[in-house]
């Protein structure tokens, strides 16, 4: 079965879903009016942000009550989405863009004296997720909806996602990022599909008058999953998808018992612990109070969610199982959902009381796994003895699919003791742990990579026993991204030019751009396309200027690094290209290079100290840079601080050359790289990833491809790589690392960023910056070279975007969908 694009015009929005402008103010007055109780003299933009969200909302919904009628009246098989992030952003431009009502929406509130795109920056960003993780998610459930397939997202409703970020005196400030202290007006609450959930306890062993052993398991805490709902609009408005975010919330709200006795907090303590679960994303789980936090996080969600499944499947179906498979598919992205496989074990053995093979029949063709990583720290192991406190059934349940597939390994290779270690389930180390990506492995019917290299990774080296085991359970879906929101909503100057050349259908068939490709080396579309451009730069400059007091010139290169902070993603091999150039000048004034403005976005996790030493270095860098007129506007450095999606969306379309320069054989697939790439800026990367393939696609003469290979890494350290061989042997290298010893970026703090030398040096450049430095910035240099020749520039960046056409999310989810999923489209009538 092949997945259907839904609407092959292009044109956003089928007429029964289109209202007009004049209808469209209306609208807006009355909720301004009815829902909000004010008045269009007195209200102020958050309140015509609200009004005009309420309105749309009523477009949304009305789509969502025809999608879920068309989906029950058709009984469709569905894929159920587990994703421990959804990265979201803003959906009021993207909402007014998949109904066609843009235009419509802008119109109208300029007659009412009020500018759509000021009302849109009240909009906080969903606090969903952290980075390419929860990104992808969001772009896939997107790309689902469009293409008019029955699909629900399950996940967490944070309360303050990750954390906002602050800068002070150059290092990052955690703070809880509020999204919702006014609400949110497009989610839902539907109390009516409240589940309770268990933790802590013990089991009891029972026999039944069969003779069949019982297990029950008796919970020492029960709280309740209310679930939210955010409704997801497929680009036309056809369909209308849901992601549901669950919310953790005491069973019983307050002890009057002990209020009244004196124990005014006490009286809080359960509610105020089953709260936490759904607070935070991804506690700091450096102590054990985090990790148990967020293991019961992931146990939380993905139960509230199988146990929504299956009350959906009953009351179609009752208490036949026969046909589950038929119906119900589980994505589990990344491990983080990994506990619902032995869960849902649970509920077919001890509730349904299947025979375990049955169950486990069922189980292995209703799970896939898609893996995003080949670090081996990414990859969870819990504690047994975590798991045996928390959840004392799943690791009996654990035990038992070890034990059987332990069976499975000695039949294949009997009495092969290493196949069993590298195999099993649980990891003999100084303590007992449970690997939730064998556990995700074996309990899954697929698994797959997110770009080509990767999957060839994950078959060779991260899991080749399990590829012997089963060939062809392992595969590849290269990740994508949903040119709706990364081109069409963040970008309407350029999408608009490019509708003009190709068309409007190109947001659902991407691969139309390369009707570009025709007018790459003309003149004239040059000069437009590089004039989007520059108007994309001014408006990010005016954005460093009010959020930084940085003034930056928009003819220098605008040169971009937006991602997570973590070594591998080597943002301190970017700064160290930075201190070079500033070095080189500060010993030759006259240095020949091109103005560039290096511009980051990125937050690092609160318990990773070294990916914060590196801000804090970025940032101290940049202020001496910044202000040391020798430089003489040379270089500007620019960190952008609380990093996220409507932030993106500012720093992608302005962006001339787009850094992606992790360690080769770390990135999995990356999709920064794309959404840069389609938006006309030039990548310079190494060979990881979906680099590759990007570099495929457009060719190696329109990408800045540098430093060693997978193949070369893995020679360098086999052979035994010691950095200080590059610290001795290259001056500018040792200059530069004896500099963050110095004071100098820090006044009076000397040392104060000798963390990083460090690293490099004594902790063994596990990354291979300095391996790798030398190469980059030889490529460094091809930049500024090649940016210096207006015409040949603007005909690379035009061939970017012609060529993005395999990495959209619709191609991502065509092929989970012929690969894995067997869905089939269903019209929304």
């Amino acid at each position: 079965m092949n997945a259907k694009i839904g609407n092959k015009t292009g044109a956003p929005a089928a007429a029964e879903n289109t209202i007009a402008k004049k209808e469209f103010k209306e609208a807006v007055i009355q909720h301004l009016h009815c829902t909000l109780g004010t008045d269009e003299n007195k209200a102020n933009n958050h309140a015509w942000w609200k009004a005009t969200c309420a309105t749309m909302q009523e477009q949304v919904l009305e789509g969502l009550r025809k999608t879920q009628k068309s989906h029950y009246l058709n009984d469709t098989r569905a894929v159920h989405y587990f994703s421990a992030e959804f990265l979201m952003g803003r959906l009021l431009s993207n909402n007014l863009q998949n109904f066609g009502l843009f235009d419509v929406a802008n119109e109208a509130l300029k007659e009412l004296g009020v500018e759509l795109s000021d009302i849109m920056e009240e909009e906080p960003d969903m606090a969903l997720g952290n980075g390419g993780l929860g990104r992808l998610a969001a772009c896939f459930i997107d790309s689902l909806a469009t293409m008019e397939l029955p699909a629900i997202g399950y996940g967490i409703h944070y309360e303050h996602g990750l954390f906002r970020q602050e800068i002070q005196n150059g290092a990052q400030i955690e703070r809880p990022d509020s999204w919702r202290d006014f609400g949110n007006p497009w989610e839902i609450c539907r109390p009516e599909s409240i589940q309770q959930i268990s933790l802590y306890g013990y089991v009891e062993t029972k026999y039944g008058d069969n003779g069949r052993i019982q297990k029950e398991w008796h919970p020492g805490l029960i709280v309740k999953g209310v679930p939210w709902d955010i409704p997801v609009v497929g680009y036309g408005g056809k369909t209308v998808n849901v992601l549901r975010l669950w919310k953790s919330e005491a069973s019983h709200y307050f002890n009057w018992d002990v209020f009244n006795a004196g124990g005014y907090v006490d009286a809080q303590r359960e509610n105020i612990q089953a709260e936490t679960i759904s607070k935070v994303l991804y506690p700091n789980d450096e102590t054990e109070a985090g990790k148990e936090l967020r293991l019961i996080q992931q146990y939380f969600f993905c139960s509230c969610s199988l146990k929504d499944i299956i009350r959906r499947y009953k009351r179609a179906h009752g208490d036949d199982w026969s046909r589950f498979v038929e119906q119900v598919v589980i994505q589990l992205n990344d491990t983080h959902p990994a506990i619902a496989i032995p869960e849902l074990m649970r509920i077919l053995v001890d509730r349904a009381e299947l025979d375990w093979d049955k169950a486990w029949d069922i189980c292995t063709q209703v799970f896939a796994y898609t893996n995003h990583t080949l670090l081996p720290e990414a990859l969870e192991k819990w504690p047994a003895r975590m798991l045996e406190k928390i959840l004392p059934r799943h690791l009996e349940i654990i035990y038992e699919i070890n034990h059987r597939f332990m069976a499975l390994v000695d039949k294949k290779w009997p009495g092969d003791n290493s196949k069993k270690a590298a195999l099993s389930i649980i990891e003999e180390s100084n303590e007992k742990m449970v690997r939730m990506g064998h556990l995700s492995v074996i309990g899954s019917f697929a698994v797959n990579g997110v770009a080509e290299i990767h999957s060839k990774l994950v078959k060779q080296n991260l899991f080749p026993e399990f590829d012997e085991l089963w060939p062809g359970k392992l595969t590849n879906v290269t990740n994508g991204i949903t040119p709706r929101r990364w081109l069409k909503a963040c970008n309407p100057a350029l999408s608009k030019l490019i509708d003009k050349k190709i068309g409007t259908d190109w947001p659902t068939q991407l691969t139309k751009l390369e009707g570009l490709l025709k007018y790459a080396k003309n003149k004239t579309f040059q000069k437009q396309f590089m004039k989007v451009k520059l108007e994309n730069k001014k408006r990010l400059a005016a954005e460093i200027k009010t959020l930084l007091d940085i003034d930056v010139d928009v003819n220098a290169i605008f040169d971009v690094q937006i991602k997570r902070l973590h070594e591998y993603k080597r943002q301190h091999l970017n700064l160290l290209h930075i201190m070079s150039l500033y070095r080189r000048l500060l010993e030759n004034p006259d240095y020949d290079m091109h103005p560039r403005v290096f511009i980051f976005g990125a937050k690092a996790a609160p318990g990773y100290k070294l990916a914060k030493d590196i801000i804090y270095a970025i940032n101290k860098v940049a202020d001496k840079i910044n202000n040391d007129p020798r430089v003489n506007g040379k270089i500007k450095v620019v960190f952008l601080p609380n990093y996220r999606v409507s932030l993106a969306e500012k720093m992608i379309p302005a962006s001339d050359v787009s850094e992606q320069i992790s360690t080769a054989g770390k990135e999995a697939s990356g999709t920064g790289n794309m959404k840069l790439a389609l938006n006309g800026a030039l990548t310079i990367g190494t060979l990881d990833g979906a680099n590759i393939e990007i570099a495929e696609e457009v060719g190696e003469d329109n990408i800045f491809i540098f430093g060693l290979d997978v193949d070369q890494v893995h020679e360098l350290k086999s052979n035994g790589y010691n950095p200080y061989d590059f610290y001795y042997k290259d001056a500018e290298i040792k200059a530069i690392l004896d500099w963050l010893e110095t004071d100098y970026f820090t006044p009076g703090r000397p040392g104060a960023l000798v963390s990083i030398k460090q690293s490099l040096l004594d902790q063994g450049d596990p990354y291979l910056v300095l391996a790798d430095f030398r190469a980059y910035s030889d490529a460094q240099k091809r930049v500024d070279e090649a940016y210096r020749d207006k015409d040949r520039w603007a005909e690379m960046a035009i061939i970017n975007t012609a060529k993005m056409g395999k990495f959209t999310s619709d191609r991502s989810i065509a092929d989970y969908v012929s690969r894995i999923w067997k869905l089939s489209s269903c019209e929304v009538r």
